[in-house]
């Protein structure tokens, strides 16, 4: 995206210390009540968590529904200090070694994909809503939770109020199903729109889009493409699932409600399909060759 230049930093961002609020395999995000901002993961640090997913994946075949399964989806302070031991063994061993196993070539796959992803977002969304507001400004210094316990920073990002998946949880739990389907039918929406601009996220898991107001939002740009090989790919294994809700981690939220499930997964088939997509990216290509 563009950012919205200012000439001095939001206010509350230098105010006091900012709060670590989550973590990706490439990115730390710290928070002001209305702004985040980034930190960037070292090559070794992404090393080094690559290594303990791979590690968690295996323990999760092992003891299924235990430890595996717990390091993959609640992130804690114990894989933080997992993280710092493998990081350990990361800067030990020469990089070269570690750029030749499958957890270099990972990395080499994620490096390559959020690149990319950054470049299609400015390209094709920016200016759109899409995506949470980014402004820039001078560099400058601000606290925040955890080591290193500061970050020189020259932009931020529009906070959400919640992930999508997070919101429908809640909603979910207060029994308020109607409104658990009109934000699915937003996320439908906001892919269709991103199609209609010519991008499309292979990496559309309900914790990659946010809420505000009465958007959806994706808030990671990591996985879009624009190569039509790739997507084809990405459709083609989506649509052998037999169970979209179930693979979006929708299964809880919708145990309750079997018709909503049964209503958005054919939705979904109708909507995330190589003929669809294929259509509107056309158009979209259509579009900007005149």
């Amino acid at each position: 995206m563009r950012a919205r230049m200012l000439g001095h930093a939001p206010e509350e961002l230098t105010r006091g210390r900012l709060r670590r609020l989550g973590e990706g395999i490439g990115k730390v995000v710290y928070a002001s009540p209305h702004w985040v901002v980034k930190r960037e993961r070292s090559p070794s640090e992404i090393l080094a968590l690559i290594a303990i997913w791979k590690m968690a994946r295996r323990l999760e075949k092992i003891l299924p529904g235990r430890l595996g399964r717990n390091l993959l989806q609640h992130p804690s302070r114990q894989l933080r200090f997992l993280r710092v031991v493998m990081q350990g063994v990361v800067r030990v061993i020469p990089q070269s070694v570690w750029y030749s196993t499958h957890a270099g070539e990972m990395w080499r796959v994620y490096r390559h994909r959020d690149e990319r992803g950054e470049r299609l977002a400015k390209e094709y969304l920016a200016g759109s809503d899409l995506m949470p507001e980014q402004v820039g400004f001078p560099p400058v210094r601000v606290e925040i939770g955890g080591w290193p316990g500061w970050l020189n920073v020259s932009e931020a990002t529009e906070r959400v109020e919640a992930t999508l998946h997070q919101r429908l949880v809640q909603l979910a739990g207060a029994g308020r199903f109607e409104e658990v389907e009109l934000w699915l039918e937003r996320l439908l929406d906001l892919r269709k729109r991103g199609w209609r601009r010519g991008v499309f996220s292979v990496d559309a898991h309900l914790k990659n889009f946010g809420v505000t107001g009465e958007r959806v939002v994706l808030l990671d740009a990591g996985g879009l493409s624009d190569d039509w090989a790739e997507i084809e790919r990405r459709l083609a294994a989506e649509e052998r699932v037999d169970k979209p809700h179930v693979a979006l981690g929708l299964e809880a939220v919708l145990r309750e409600r079997p018709d909503i499930a049964a209503r958005f997964n054919a939705r979904w088939r109708a909507t995330v399909n190589r003929d669809e997509v294929g259509r509107h990216l056309s158009a979209a290509q259509d579009s900007a060759s005149n």
